[in-house]
């Protein structure tokens, strides 16, 4: 049985309280009227994102002044002040989206990760897998932190609803009012439908979990192979949900906050990148375990199997990053090309620094096979990947929530900090609810074997 040691522990709990504090600061000094987001951009003097606000302000005011000059009766005047206010009006709530959008980003990245070990274990089930049932306590483990993680993030999205925040503008009932394109969704971009398919998706991946651990525990102590047989034809029913709601959940929970745009490669990009994360905390997890003395009959060659999924997965996403990329560059529509615009003009080092992290160092690093057999070599190459997607998620959702006004500050290190001790904490109290091998799956004398 694993032991959850004292370090470890006091480190998450360490990590958390000073993520809780950070969290807090951040949405104290969230400002509340206009004037406040003045004054805040106005602090940040030429930074890349804050000069760009206060430069935009400078041009609605001359726009208005313009308007002064060349109407003696002040129609032009009005509209030119009008203009200016929504600007206002708009920096104000990009200001105070940032630590909610913060808060945000690190939620569904922790939460993305257990949902990618969900589905890699969901197939290593259904493929009835040789290699990898001595890993299966440890993929069990993480996706426990699935029901903290996911119930965090929904209480984000009911927030949302209730009108705390505008990380989803097309939850503004003046903004829809104004917006034909919206209002042709609200059928199915509404409060109540969004929170059910939430309800709906969250429920439905717990529910496999909690089951599909329950059969492999009940499998060890059985005389038959009747709970593993369970097992298969659950996770081959599962990985069909897990297709549909993951697509659907990419597109309500991410693509949403940008509701004029649409990418009907946009459910698999977000596969992939849950999906290399999560097999990268599994292979990291795995390599910690083995540190310490437990695991050891999973040798190189399953550390070098794991390491070949990051390598693939890897490449499967940038393919699919520059899919998407390339088509809408190419097709050059207003409405699609946009979202690439206001990445690249204003999120340039995070949008293209996440390529570079995502794609060339995996190849770079893990290319060699031997080199996936060596563990302090999977685990550099692995904090690359999972800060790279975390940057991934953070270029998804920023854009649309705080504009040109992001930068990595106090909210975004704070977040980061109290969902990395969550998941921690959750993950290894987990690891120390069952024995970290299982006994009796058909696999497991294969697995024990194992070598490539």
């Amino acid at each position: 049985m694993y032991t959850f040691s004292n370090k470890l522990k006091i480190a998450s709990y360490i990590l958390m309280a000073v993520g809780v504090v950070g969290i807090a600061i951040g949405f104290a000094s969230m400002p509340h009227t206009v004037e406040d987001a003045k004054a805040i951009v106005a602090s940040h003097g030429d930074g890349h994102g804050e000069g760009h606000g206060e430069s935009q302000a400078a041009g609605h005011g001359e726009e208005a002044s313009h308007g002064t000059a060349s109407n003696d009766h002040g129609t032009e005047e009005t509209h030119g002040e009008g203009h200016d206010a929504s600007h206002d009006e708009h920096l104000l709530h990009q200001l105070q989206n940032k630590p909610w959008a913060a808060l945000y980003v690190a939620a569904f990245f922790f939460m993305m990760i257990a949902l990618g070990v969900l589905a890699f274990y969901a197939i290593q089930r259904a493929a009835q897998a040789g290699w990898s049932p001595l890993l299966f306590r440890v993929m069990e483990g993480i996706t426990a932190y699935l029901v903290p993680g996911g119930i965090i993030v929904v209480v984000i999205l009911i927030c949302s609803v209730a009108h705390m925040n505008h990380l989803f503008v097309w939850m503004d009932p003046e903004v829809v009012a104004h917006d034909e394109l919206i209002q042709g969704k609200v059928g199915y971009l509404n409060g109540p439908f969004f929170i059910a398919r939430a309800i709906i998706f969250l429920g439905g991946w717990i529910l496999y979990r909690e089951f599909s651990r329950k059969f492999s525990l009940a499998q060890d102590e059985a005389s038959d192979n009747s709970n593993f047989k369970k097992n298969f034809r659950i996770s081959a029913g599962f990985l069909v949900f897990y297709l549909v709601t993951e697509s659907m959940m990419s597109w309500d929970w991410i693509m949403s906050v940008d509701p004029h745009w649409f990418s009907t490669l946009f459910g698999w990009y977000v596969f992939a990148s849950m999906f290399v994360s999560g097999i990268t905390v599994i292979a990291m997890v795995t390599i910690y375990l083995k540190s310490r003395g437990y695991l050891k009959e999973v040798n190189d060659s399953h550390i070098h199997d794991l390491a070949k999924f990051m390598f693939g997965i890897s490449i499967f996403w940038t393919y699919l990053w520059f899919s998407q990329f390339m088509l809408i560059w190419y097709s050059n529509i207003p409405e699609e090309v946009t979202y690439f615009v206001t990445r690249i003009e204003d999120y340039r080092l995070p949008f293209f620094g996440m390529v570079a992290m995502n794609f060339l160092f995996p190849v770079l690093l893990l290319m060699n096979s031997d080199y996936k057999r060596l563990n302090w070599f999977v685990v550099m190459g692995g904090i690359v990947i999972l800060a790279g997607h975390y940057i991934d998620i953070f270029n998804m959702i920023m854009p649309a929530t705080v504009g040109d006004q992001w930068f990595i500050g106090l909210p975004e290190i704070s977040a980061v900090l109290f969902f990395a001790g969550l998941f921690i904490f959750w993950v290894f109290r987990a690891l120390t609810k069952a024995p970290l091998q299982p006994k009796r799956n058909p696999f497991i004398e294969e697995s024990r074997h194992f070598h490539y």
